[in-house]
């Protein structure tokens, strides 16, 4: 192909086509950018601080004027149908519209009670009644965050291990195809529309995030590490029913598991509690042609190692120093292009009060060294772009990684 044909080919090529062509480790395309803009957008919207040039503008407006990659990766929490699809939150489970797939449980008595800023439920089973609740009030909606937070946990004793597992065994999981299909025609060719899951790849990392205080599960690892141990394994089989309705599905990239950190899923733990889990999931969908995404925005220390083990195509949100103990470029070189890397900009490298505008051009220069040839990066913001981010710094990041040129291998 010669230059003058390539270099036409690389200018037409959509953002979901750069994104794509850097999980499959190719080359000759310009480097991919989605920066998270979500909660930035939701939280200066509603306090009345976006941009001038952007007062009036939806967030995908923004998007494709700044002509970046749309970040279409961690879902709107609150983008529901109706009450009952954020009720089971509290336990894990959740029924967004534009998830590939969806839960109803059968056989449990559930009685909604929703307040102001609150939602309580109670689930009754044959083992006894299983109660949660979670907030959602206005000083998370100006933060621009969705996921509500979860004030009273569904394990309270040894004697809700009976019901909760209870409640697993009769979930039953089908298709949302139609919404997941609405959700990625609606993101089109500005980015990769990942079919979320879950946040929890695994039974015992889904009972530690989602079930019970943290310091309770440890208590619980020693005391009662039997029921634990069995409630985890009737999880998993509810994680592997809802793997294999997202895999038939038409996403291209199943988003499961996220905040790993390792000083809470240290190396040992992760070892033995999630990767297998990830082995599994990751062989499943490769078999289906698809890519495994997940989140790793925690410290990383001892886990890169596990990720290469598990096969996954995907480490959303990296999160490099000056946020993490991990630099980029150890990163980089311990992944050898072989996962690839969406993030990688930490949050805080945005924010006046974290860096001066000196030390901002200092770290991106040295950043944009790390970044080597490209290969197997979609650059992007770790974890997210904060509310009180520099826009002019976003402006400036766009610009350099505009002027980056070809990836080449």
């Amino acid at each position: 192909m010669n230059k003058k044909v390539m270099k036409c080919k690389v200018a037409n090529m959509t953002h979901k086509a750069r994104m794509l062509a850097a999980i499959r480790g190719e080359s000759d395309y310009e480097l991919p950018w989605a920066p998270r803009l979500d909660l930035w957008y939701r939280a200066n919207k509603l306090a009345g601080t976006l941009p001038s040039k952007y007062k009036n503008s939806t967030l995908m407006e923004i998007i494709d004027d700044l002509d970046v990659g749309y970040h279409a990766i961690v879902p709107n929490f609150q983008d529901i149908r109706n009450q009952e699809d954020e009720a089971d939150r509290a336990i894990g489970i959740y029924n967004i519209h534009t998830m590939p797939c969806s839960t109803t449980l059968k056989n449990v008595k559930r009685r909604v009670k929703k307040e102001e800023y609150q939602t309580m439920v109670s689930y009754g089973t044959p083992f006894g009644d299983i109660n949660t609740k979670v907030i959602y009030n206005d000083q998370m909606r100006k933060a621009g965050v969705t996921i509500t937070h979860v004030e009273e946990y569904a394990f309270k004793s040894y004697k809700d291990y009976k019901a909760l597992g209870y409640i697993f065994e009769n979930a039953e999981i089908v298709p949302n195809y139609e919404g997941y299909q609405n959700f990625a025609n609606a993101i089109g060719d500005r980015g990769i529309a990942a079919g979320f899951v879950n946040s929890s790849p695994s039974g015992m990392f889904f009972i530690q995030r989602e079930l019970m205080p943290l310091n309770t599960f440890f208590y619980e690892m020693n005391d009662h590490y039997n029921e634990l141990f069995e409630l985890a394994k009737k999880i998993d089989s509810y994680l592997d029913k809802v793997i294999v309705v997202a895999a038939d599905s038409a996403a291209e990239v199943i988003f499961i598991g996220a905040n790993y950190d390792s000083t809470v899923t240290y190396p040992p733990f992760f070892k033995r509690y999630i990767l297998p889990s990830l082995i599994k999931y990751s062989q499943l969908l490769h078999g289906k042609g698809k890519y495994l995404l997940t989140h790793t925005d925690g410290e990383n220390r001892g886990l890169l190692e596990h990720y290469l083990e598990a096969q996954i195509d995907i480490a959303d949100s990296i999160c490099p120093s000056p946020m993490t103990s991990l630099t980029f470029e150890h990163i980089r070189e311990t992944f050898n292009n072989k996962i690839t890397i969406m993030g990688g900009i930490p949050s805080v490298t945005l924010l006046a009060s974290s860096m001066t505008g000196n030390e901002f051009d200092g770290f991106i220069n040295e950043f944009f060294r790390q970044i080597g040839t490209g290969e197997r990066l979609i650059l992007g913001i770790s974890d997210t772009t904060p509310p009180t981010a520099s826009w002019e710094r976003i402006i400036k990041l766009n610009e350099r990684i505009k002027k980056f040129g070809i990836v080449r291998s």
